[in-house]
């Protein structure tokens, strides 16, 4: 009998890219846990920015490697290619190392040097998409990717080829958010109370803490004493802010960052909030009406081309920042204390948008890779 016997192979490794940004990296979160479950190693590749989400996935080992974003001008952009050089050499002798079996990126520059060093060594990609038009990264890796998850049906960029290895998947969200696709939306009376949460992302929205508590103070009493509002605010901004709503009468909870957006989601009538892919995806998938402020100065819109698949689907309405005014948001606010059925219908509407199984669906693609199957699994 061989001394080997009963020795078996270390599970195989599998290895995410992503920005630092929660963007990036809770939808990276949720496809660790996802392959976790699996029986796989996992490991995160993610730039300087990434070490403040640890430990990610419950501890996974995390990796940083350079990388920048190309800005305007000749000295940034010179800076930032060579910065990315560095970040390739790093992730290529981090790929020597570890040996993963699949690389999956997410997005955004920093996704770019692993991924470019994997394809390099032929190793095989995977690439997320999560807006609803290609990132420029993502359309530089596209064409070597084995697969293109999607987090929408229809995602502007794809071109020949990369349209045939396209897979909508959905864009993953934490399990305790998808756990909230199948929770009932919560009860809203004619005369009840009206809860209303208000994010701008992991940075927050100066232009909520200017517009949201005027547009409060326009609506008579009877209506402001119904209200229940969680708001993310600038810690710059919270004193002002709070003295707006206890002046008026107005209940409310202001924070500067909400570290139970599953909770706060749950518990909310309705959402005011930017249109980044994670936040639409996570309100969608909570089955939560919206107001979206799509961020303005995206050359490419992609904040206002998520908002526009839910609005069309009638499950939220898009706001564009211009128009975001007090008297403009109230008008809205009033008929919805006055038509509340209103909301009901619209969060229903906003659950056919959500993907709750997107990390299941993307983990079946990278488990199909990692086993060498030829056609990977979809549902």
């Amino acid at each position: 009998m061989g001394g080997n016997e009963g020795i078996h192979p270390s599970p195989k490794l599998i290895m995410l890219s992503a920005g630092g940004t929660g963007g990036h990296i809770f939808p990276a979160d949720a496809l660790a846990q996802d392959l976790l479950s699996r029986g796989y190693r996992v490991v995160l590749v993610t730039d300087v920015r990434g070490k403040k989400y640890e430990p990610f996935a419950g501890g996974i080992p995390v990796y940083v490697v350079n990388s920048g974003t190309v800005g305007a001008g000749l000295y940034k952009k010179i800076k930032s290619i060579a910065s990315m050089g560095v970040g390739f050499f790093q992730a290529r002798k981090l790929l020597s190392d570890l040996k993963p079996s699949v690389v999956i990126g997410f997005g955004g520059y920093p996704s770019v040097p692993a991924l470019y060093a994997a394809q390099m060594k032929k190793i095989p990609t995977v690439i997320h998409e999560q807006n609803a038009i290609l990132g420029r990264a993502n359309v530089f890796l596209a064409h070597k990717a084995q697969k293109i998850a999607v987090a929408w049906a229809h995602v502007e960029g794809l071109e020949g080829d990369d349209e045939s290895r396209a897979i909508v998947t959905g864009n993953p969200v934490r399990p305790d958010i998808s756990s909230l696709f199948n929770k009932p939306y919560p009860t809203i009376e004619r005369d009840g109370s009206l809860r209303i949460f208000i994010t701008g992302g992991s940075q927050g929205a100066s232009v909520f803490a200017d517009v949201v508590p005027q547009a409060l103070l326009n609506l008579n009493p009877s209506y402001r004493a119904r209200l229940d509002i969680v708001q993310q605010c600038h810690l710059d901004d919270i004193p002002r802010v709070q003295k707006l709503y206890d002046d008026a009468g107005i209940k409310s909870d202001i924070r500067p960052f909400f570290k139970d957006m599953a909770l706060q989601l749950e518990k909310c009538h309705l959402v005011i909030a930017r249109s980044g892919a994670g936040t639409v995806s996570e309100v969608t998938t909570a089955g939560r009406p919206a107001i979206f402020v799509p961020y303005p100065h995206h050359a490419d819109q992609q904040q206002k081309r998520n908002a526009d698949s839910v609005a069309d689907a009638g499950g939220a309405w898009v706001m564009t920042q211009n128009g975001f005014t007090p008297d403009a948001l109230s008008a809205r606010l009033e008929t919805f204390l006055q038509n509340p059925e209103t909301l009901f219908r619209a969060a229903e509407n906003a659950r056919s948008c959500g993907r709750p199984d997107a990390a299941r669906k993307l983990g079946n693609i990278v488990m199909a890779l990692a086993s060498g199957w030829d056609k990977p699994l979809q549902d």
